[in-house]
């Protein structure tokens, strides 16, 4: 019998892990994400860390860092616009990629080289220890939901066996947690307070932005699911979960309440929760469109009007996902 955490955290990380296996994100992948649905959303971003810069909140010499880039298109998106919009800071910032995974690692050097050759050349290294710098800009897309998780149930916690969940008494430790994070039945994820104090312990000034499908305050309902070429399918539904292990995605709404609480507790001044398309909008999207509109054709403008939609569509992925942006100064 194995921990429910520990053996999702084999399925995703494991040695023949899902993710190990660096696997396709859009209409040939698994799932989509808001960076696969057009490049704005990264000119968001870059238009984020301009007013930052602009406004003296953020230094012109940061390291603006992405966690978890899979191929590298978000920070070759956020890079290409800072290029379009304020071209001298590509003199000053440093940019970074921190990708535990090899596979990635390297498929994130051929998507940047083939799209800036020697011009931009980010760093691209395992984990934050290898990163030498003061203040950072942080962000990332649907990290927090990539996290092992335990499920809890009351006083009780899941284990898995031959692929079948089953019910055994939580330690008190782990109760007090979920009590504590108001989790009486759903997922209580494992990490996140490591993550933050990580953060913490290595720069002086960080202001950390994250997108993710989740909750803003608990349901006591569980969300896990596997994700399977476009297809959800209910965890609990299934009689056992060996055909799926590590060859789809295992996943549970991103808890933004916990996440909050985790950067708080590591000593970040602020921590604020917005759904995404009030995010977006605040951060500058239809700015950046009424510009393309004056540059490009009317046809291609529409067209990228469509996309954007989706971004901010309560219906699609403008409530659904949320926006965290911590700070520490």
């Amino acid at each position: 019998m194995v921990r429910f955490c520990d053996y999702v955290r084999e399925w995703l990380y494991g040695v023949e892990g899902y993710y190990m296996k660096a696997p396709a994100i859009g209409k040939r992948g698994d799932f989509y994400t808001s960076v696969s649905v057009t490049p704005f959303f990264g000119g968001a971003i870059a238009n984020f860390i301009i007013r930052q810069i602009e406004s003296a909140r953020l230094s012109e010499n940061a390291i603006v860092i992405e966690f978890g880039a899979h191929d590298g298109r978000l920070i070759a998106d956020v890079i290409q616009f800072i290029h379009t919009l304020e071209p001298r800071l590509l003199n000053t910032l440093k940019f970074a990629i921190i990708e535990p995974i090899a596979a990635l690692r390297e498929k994130q050097k051929r998507y940047l080289s083939a799209s800036f050759g020697e011009a931009i050349d980010p760093l691209i290294v395992p984990s934050i220890k290898h990163i030498e710098a003061k203040t950072a800009f942080i962000y990332a897309n649907e990290l927090f939901d990539a996290f092992a998780f335990d499920l809890i149930d009351g006083e009780k916690i899941a284990f898995v066996g031959n692929g079948v969940i089953e019910w055994k008494e939580a330690d008190r430790q782990t109760i007090e947690k979920a009590r504590e994070l108001g989790i009486i039945r759903g997922e209580l994820f494992c990490g996140y307070e490591e993550f933050a104090s990580a953060l913490k312990r290595r720069f002086e000034k960080i202001a950390f932005m994250t997108f993710d499908y989740g909750e803003i305050a608990p349901r006591n309902d569980f969300s896990a699911r596997i994700y399977a070429k476009h297809k959800v399918l209910p965890l609990f539904e299934l009689k056992t979960l060996s055909p799926y292990f590590a060859q789809a995605d295992l996943s549970a709404d991103a808890p933004f309440w916990h996440i909050k609480q985790a950067f708080l507790g590591a000593g970040f001044a602020n921590a604020e929760i917005k759904t995404q398309n009030t995010a977006l909008l605040e951060m500058g999207l239809t700015d950046l469109l009424n510009l393309y509109q004056e540059k490009a054709g009317f046809e291609t403008y529409i067209k990228e009007v469509g996309r954007i939609r989706a971004l901010l569509d309560p219906a699609q992925l403008g409530e659904k996902f949320k926006r965290l942006l911590a700070l520490l100064d």
